[in-house]
């Protein structure tokens, strides 16, 4: 069946547009594709090619290429001679990495798809690729991602889910015309101040890290759809104060200082703390901020600084943790006072 739609296609010489050859069990590209100079589309999803014939480079009005679901092991070569090409399609191979240069003549490139591959990094080079407007790198094996990715000028929707990612780099600010953002199921502990800066950026999900807080000014952000269930954040069940201490008992400054002159490795209260069981005794009930890392014993609050979400934002339903409210680390220093406090908090 395969070769009778090949013979068919090729039949029809420069006049042919379209070839689809999906689910044909082909393990080989046929090289007779460079007799059809005026194809724009070539969708072979769905078949155990492992390699791109070098044939191909001929076709330089292709603007749709479907590899998805092949035995391909990197990003071909012979692709950055597809000078027209816009949109690339290499979902479901075995691709670990990109060929050298291969970026090097995808300037038309709009929609790239990598998505289920076994990627642990993505070059530098990918900043080359200007026009590119779709990227998505979903289920693969990525622990982070270069700066360089940062400067696609025109990217506006960038799909990360399901890697490896412990940090997003702070010139992710450079995404100007970012508008969806999706970083779900990775490592992920903080967001970047920068990601602050995307007034373009509509849609969030960061579900599935293990985000606590998040930057000065995520407030100001135009989101319409945030959806972070699953953070450490929102697990935790809010308490209330009944008063805020505005000065602190001897007891309380004496422990803070003590614990926190313990976690720093103290030499001399080291030894000092091992003949005075009671003060042990006192400072083994204190507890770690887990937004400054200061150690306290009364109900912390000076960290926190309460913000109401955007009427316009569409929050995931977990957001339901947290009273009417999502929580934003104000970076105050632990003997300041951070404003907007509610008294409603556990940190």
């Amino acid at each position: 069946m395969a070769e009778k739609l090949l013979i068919r296609a090729l039949k029809g010489g420069k006049n042919t547009r379209i070839v689809t050859l999906n689910g044909k069990k082909i393990t080989k590209m046929p090289s007779s594709l460079e007799r059809l100079p005026g194809l724009r589309t070539l969708d072979l999803q769905n078949n155990l090619i492992s390699k791109v014939c070098p044939e191909i480079n001929t076709l330089t009005q292709l603007t749709k290429l479907n590899l998805g679901n092949n035995l391909l092991e990197e990003v071909p070569e012979e692709i950055k001679y597809l000078t027209s090409l816009r949109k690339l399609h290499l979902f479901g191979n075995r691709i670990y990495r990109f060929a050298p240069g291969v970026c090097d003549g995808l300037q038309n490139l709009i929609l790239l798809n990598l998505n289920n591959n076994q990627l642990t990094r993505i070059p530098e080079e990918i900043s080359r690729l200007k026009s590119l407007t779709y990227l998505s790198l979903n289920h693969n094996q990525l622990d982070s991602i270069p700066k360089e990715l940062c400067f696609l000028n025109n990217l506006s929707e960038l799909q990360l889910s399901y890697n490896k990612l412990v940090c997003i780099p702070e010139e992710i600010k450079f995404l100007k015309k970012l508008q969806k953002l999706l970083l779900v199921r990775n490592n992920i502990e903080a967001l970047p101040e920068g990601l602050c800066d995307l007034m373009n950026l509509r849609t969030l999900d960061i579900a599935g890290n293990i985000i606590r807080i998040f930057p000065p000014g995520f407030q100001v952000l135009k989101l319409r759809e945030l959806y972070c269930e699953e953070n450490p954040l929102f697990l935790k069940q809010p308490v209330t104060a009944i008063k805020q201490e505005d000065v602190w008992s001897l007891q309380e400054i004496t422990s803070r200082f003590i614990m926190n002159q313990l976690a720093a490795n103290n030499p001399f209260l080291m030894q000092a703390i091992t003949w005075h069981p009671q003060v042990r005794d006192i400072i083994s009930q204190g507890r770690k901020c887990a937004i400054c890392g200061n150690f306290f014993l009364a109900i912390w609050l000076e960290c926190v600084e309460f913000v109401p979400p955007s009427k316009k934002w569409k929050i995931s339903r977990n957001l339901h943790l947290v009273p009417l409210r999502i929580l934003i680390c104000s970076y105050k220093c632990f003997n300041q006072r951070g404003p907007n406090l509610f008294g409603i908090a556990q940190v």
